[in-house]
């Protein structure tokens, strides 16, 4: 194969290029700014904390559903903070905004925009993000004024207790929660949700104090309503066994009730008989 020749000119000035940059005009617009809605990066995370990290999502989103037009959930959104610097990002696993709605047509999560910042983060931590979790995030979310920030260590390798949360004190600073031994385990109340975040087991739960029953992720509704098909098909058996006996009983009642009729229908065919005797007699004598 021929070898290709050699350019005595720069390949742009060539195809008719400047290589001086054209000056914009003072008076032009700035031209816009992208945000990107993704780093084209693997979420990199295991399938416990992806799966965490959705169970979390959904329960809280079905939570505000019906109040979706002034609550905002997001996971693994984009959230920029600075106007015009698409550097200024930060991804949080599961974020709650209020003020704002759940609008499905949303890229990301401009601060500006919004007017808010979200009030309520959790990060599920491994051991590739806690020191992430633990240093820079956990200072932007402060100066950002995120009131709450929740972290939750699955497998127990970064963090004792394996949940953290911390709350902006008077000064804008965290101060982080005591957690208290509640019903076997450890739990704080969060004031941004209005909800206890509890560790049953190795687990963490959301528990509604007003209702006084935990959040269901989607999966566990799932087998709830499934348990409660199969006990309502249970039931169903029940009442059509007891139908059945009820028939049967029906069926004897109706029995018993034809010899009936016909023992009266006999009685009065021999009262019958006993008038027309003594009439006879009558006559005879």
């Amino acid at each position: 194969m021929p070898q290709a020749e050699p350019l005595t000119v720069h390949p742009k000035q060539a195809r008719g290029f400047s290589s001086v940059k054209p000056q914009r005009a003072k008076d032009a617009p700035p031209p816009p700014v992208h945000y990107p809605e993704s780093d084209d990066e693997p979420m990199g995370e295991s399938f416990l904390h992806i799966e965490l990290s959705f169970d979390v999502f959904g329960l809280l989103l079905a939570r505000y559903a019906d109040r979706s037009e002034e609550v905002c959930v997001g996971c693994n959104n984009f959230v920029y903070y600075e106007e015009g610097n698409p550097r200024a990002v930060v991804t949080p696993d599961v974020f709650v905004a209020h003020g704002v709605g759940q609008r499905t047509g949303r890229r990301v999560f401009k601060v500006w925009e919004e007017g808010v910042t979200p009030d309520w983060v959790l990060e599920v931590t491994s051991k590739t993000t806690w020191r992430e979790d633990e240093g820079p995030k956990r200072c932007l979310y402060e100066r950002l004024g995120v009131r709450e920030y929740w972290q939750y260590d699955p497998t127990g390798e970064c963090l004792d207790p394996i949940l953290k949360g911390r709350a902006l004190g008077p000064d804008g600073s965290y101060v982080e929660f005591g957690l208290e031994e509640r019903d076997g385990g450890l739990c704080h109340r969060s004031e941004a949700l209005g909800l206890d975040l509890r560790l049953v087991g190795d687990r963490l739960r959301f528990h509604d104090p007003a209702r006084g029953e935990y959040l269901l992720s989607g999966l566990e509704r799932y087998i709830v309503v499934g348990e409660q098909r199969d006990e309502i098909s249970e039931q169903r058996e029940v009442i059509d066994g007891q139908r059945g006996v009820i028939d049967g009983q029906r069926d004897l009642i109706d029995g018993q009730q034809e010899v009936i009729d016909e023992q009266r229908r006999a009685l009065r065919v021999a009262e019958a008989r006993i008038r027309e005797l003594e009439r006879q007699q009558r006559s005879e004598g």
